[in-house]
């Protein structure tokens, strides 16, 4: 198994946004699963790799897997492997860096599997015919409702989780509880100017699921209306949400929308920060998987797909992987103790961010750059 990591690429090779008729942005709230005891998980994981490699081991691929993704990279190869005696060779990237990947390859895909935070993307590359369809997974049922209306109707790709692109995190230094902002429209406000930053949704790959559910919620003009009104509040955007994490250390802004891993993890490594889940949600980043059209090992990529809507696979992502704070797309799955159990989540339609999201990142682009 190798793994491999992307060199930044022109901007300039993003796919366009398909044009599809809109609809109202979803939401849900996060619940606590039921525990499994260890002993529990481990017989149910050694049964579903034993499941895994029976039903999978009748095919005997010639090269790995590619799999074309911008987290869990470290563990997932040695995972799978395990589970199936496949092997993974993964390419790792940021959301930008790994859509300028897909679209410069063109007729010549190098990849088989796209897995990212990046749903409208990823929407967008089903409705151009670039992906493996009309397909359901053997273990699709494994879905909470919630992830099963996320599934679309031609079956283009399966959710694996969700998590908040952005929640409201705050040095505890400067700001109280009380004067925190405690919704996203506060962050407008004279008390918080120069103060804020958040991801650019251009590049980092959960920042276009922020920025794009607050335009499907207000509409375009309304979404201009409102980041407007952040801009001409001092709002600071960076690349990717370790700048922002950086900005925060520093105390260059004292608030953010901040992808939540990346906010947990900064209250694990004691910098003063405190968190705050808005009652009317955190806008989430929905990661799913699809496989491309024109994979010469589809029974080994739908494999894959299944080994990801494995509730063992999504334990194991949360228990040890670099991302593990999010909510898991099957049931069964415990999440970090530490996470929000009542916080709530919304999201952008995918087909409704997929057309817009030429449109809204080069306005965004633009205003950054005044």
């Amino acid at each position: 198994m190798r793994r491999i990591k992307l060199t930044v690429l022109a901007m300039a090779g993003l796919m366009a946004a398909v044009s599809m008729s809109g609809c109202g942005a979803k939401t849900t709230e996060t619940a606590a699963a039921p525990e499994t005891t260890t002993a529990e998980k481990t017989e149910e994981t050694s049964s579903a790799e034993t499941t895994a490699a029976d039903t999978t081991g009748k095919v005997s691929p010639t090269k790995p897997l590619v799999v074309y993704l911008n987290d869990f990279d470290d563990i997932i190869p040695d995972m799978f492997k395990k589970a199936t005696g496949y092997d993974v060779e993964v390419v790792a990237g940021n959301g930008a860096e790994t859509m300028a990947r897909i679209e410069t390859e063109g007729d010549n895909p190098q990849w088989d599997i796209v897995w990212l935070d990046s749903m409208p993307s990823i929407n967008s590359m089903g409705k151009k015919g670039m992906l493996l369809t009309d397909w359901e997974a053997s273990n699709a049922e494994n879905l909470t409702d919630f992830f099963k209306e996320i599934v679309p109707a031609d079956k283009a790709y399966y959710p694996t989780g969700a998590h908040a692109a952005g929640v409201i995190a705050y040095r505890n230094d400067i700001f109280t509880e009380e004067t925190a902002p405690k919704t996203w429209e506060d962050f407008a406000k004279p008390e918080y100017k120069d103060k804020i930053g958040i991801a650019d949704p251009s590049v980092a790959a959960p920042a276009y699921p922020f920025v794009s559910y607050f335009f499907n919620t207000k509409g375009m003009d309304g979404g201009k209306e409102y980041f407007s009104s952040l801009f001409e509040n001092g709002l600071k955007v960076y690349p990717k949400n370790p700048q922002v994490v950086q900005a925060l250390a520093s105390g260059e802004i004292a608030v953010a929308g901040l992808q939540e891993s990346n906010a947990y993890g900064m209250i694990a490594s004691g910098e003063p920060i405190s968190i705050i889940w808005p009652e009317e949600g955190a806008p989430a980043s929905v990661r799913v998987a699809a496989i491309s059209a024109k994979t010469e090992q589809p029974e080994v990529a739908k494999a894959f797909i299944e080994f990801l809507l494995q509730p063992e696979t999504q334990q194991q992502l949360v228990d040890a992987g670099d991302e593990g704070y999010f909510e898991p797309s099957v049931a069964g799955v415990n999440e970090k103790e530490d996470r929000e159990k009542d916080g709530k989540l919304v999201y952008a339609e995918a087909s409704w961010a997929s057309e817009h999201e030429a449109e809204i990142k080069e306005w965004f682009a633009d205003e950054s750059a005044k």
